[in-house]
């Protein structure tokens, strides 16, 4: 059996030069992902404040509640994808996602300063996360062209990343204007976080709004075996091991921006401002991003990406003054993420049969997020014994070595077929 893409199959090639409309789809996942993004960050923003200035909590507790929760964010994943390929349920699956986490801020709500129930809430939230972001994008891979995935997903990133930056703007400002009223700041991100779930319900397509086939096109088989049939395809299992291979050695934005406060000495006040500037530069570089993945083939963008973030690690190290190094690392930092979120997607999509989709996009995601979890206790293990400047230069020299491996691994995306759909000469087999 080739592997295919599917998208919309029934779609004529479009001239060259002629640009072409982002599908309605994506928009419509875009905008969820937005409202929703607003109500998430709405809450993270807020969180440390409250737990440990206003609850008491100590770092350590706060740690270990936002840790267990990420992992259990990336294990579900691979549940969520599995189950959303059986039937084709992605809206459904994806719904509860998020549903799930916009019942979430309803138990921060309630909670009343009770330990147990806000851990609860905050796994509730993460739980909601995993389960919903494999269906999510294999529903931008179902409706979008194959030729166009770099930017489909360039432009869900971008709109996405709007809503993380009017989140923490919105919790702010409700705090300043409330007297510091947490509880204000939950019930508008419950809210909003059921807006999202409205929107998802009425403009988010399901399975039966797939495009449909050329007439007289045959169909195509089901896919069998589950992940396990869909990792003897060596493209595919490339991409795992590099997005594993790369993200173990790949060191959490919170270190970053840890070293970015100690380095330029920055007030408490503004430390939690430093995301919304990598984030600015990651909103405005997706889509040009996801384009020129479009035209260049995804493989070259990743690398670069990791390349910028490996400009950051080396930016930090060197005695350039304050103000620059603060400006290079965040649009290194907007760049690299820029060149890797979507463009990893898009480059495995191609790879992946009718019917796991979703499944594999986890399976992808979910090998990046736990090497992840293992490269921030490696280096804050290597920080706690021989200090920063040791664990950035180690950081920086397994990063290296890395993005060497992965330009050797990756592999290239499926050769075009008639009407951009990739050829049986440049497919791989999976049996």
């Amino acid at each position: 059996m080739y592997l295919a893409t599917t998208g919309r199959p029934d779609a004529p090639p479009t001239p060259s030069g002629v640009r072409r409309r982002v599908p309605g789809t994506v928009l419509a996942l875009g905008t969820v992902s937005l409202v929703t993004d607003v109500s998430s960050e709405m809450v993270t923003a807020v969180l440390p404040l409250y737990l440990v200035l206003g609850l008491g909590l100590s770092p350590l507790q706060f740690g270990l509640l936002d840790g267990l929760s990420t992992g259990a964010t990336a294990l579900v994943r691979l549940l969520g994808g599995a189950t959303a390929d059986r039937g084709g349920r992605h809206k459904t699956v994806g719904g509860l996602g998020y549903a799930l986490s916009a019942l979430s801020r309803l138990g921060l709500l309630l909670a009343g300063g009770a330990t147990g129930w806000i851990a609860g809430a905050l796994g509730a939230d993460r739980l909601g996360k995993g389960i919903r972001t494999a269906p999510r994008d294999a529903l931008i891979t179902l409706h979008s062209p194959p030729e166009d995935l770099g930017r489909a997903f360039g432009t869900h990133r971008a709109m996405d990343t709007t809503g993380a930056l009017l989140g923490p703007l919105a919790a702010f400002a409700l705090l300043w204007a409330t007297a510091d009223a947490y509880d204000a700041v939950f019930a508008v991100s419950f809210c909003v976080g059921t807006l999202g779930v409205l929107l998802w319900l009425l403009f988010v397509p399901g399975r039966g709004a797939l495009p449909a086939r050329p007439l007289g096109a045959p169909a195509a088989p089901p896919a069998r075996g589950g992940l396990l049939a869909a990792l003897r395809a060596p493209g595919y299992r490339r991409i795992v091991l590099c997005a594993g291979l790369l993200g173990a050695a790949t060191v959490g934005d919170s270190f970053l921006y840890l070293l970015l406060q100690q380095r330029l000495d920055l007030d408490a006040t503004w430390f939690p401002f430093l995301p919304l500037g990598a984030a600015a530069v990651f909103l405005l570089l997706a889509v040009p991003a996801g384009r020129l993945a479009d035209r260049l083939g995804r493989r070259l963008p990743l690398l670069y990406g990791h390349g910028a973030l490996l400009l950051a690690y080396g930016l930090l190290l060197t005695p350039l003054p304050g103000p620059l190094v603060l400006t290079g690392v965040l649009v290194l930092l907007g760049l690299f993420y820029a060149a890797t979120d979507g463009v990893l997607m898009a480059l495995t999509g191609p790879h992946l049969t009718e019917g796991r989709q979703a499944g594999g996009l986890a399976l992808v995601q979910t090998a990046q997020a736990l090497a992840r979890v293992g490269a921030a206790v490696a280096f804050g293990a290597v920080w706690t014994a021989s200090g920063p400047e040791t664990a950035l230069v180690a950081a920086l020299a397994a990063l290296a070595a890395a993005v060497c491996c992965a330009a050797r691994l990756l592999p290239r995306d499926p050769g075009p077929g008639p009407g951009g759909r990739p050829g049986p000469e440049t497919s791989e087999r999976t049996d």
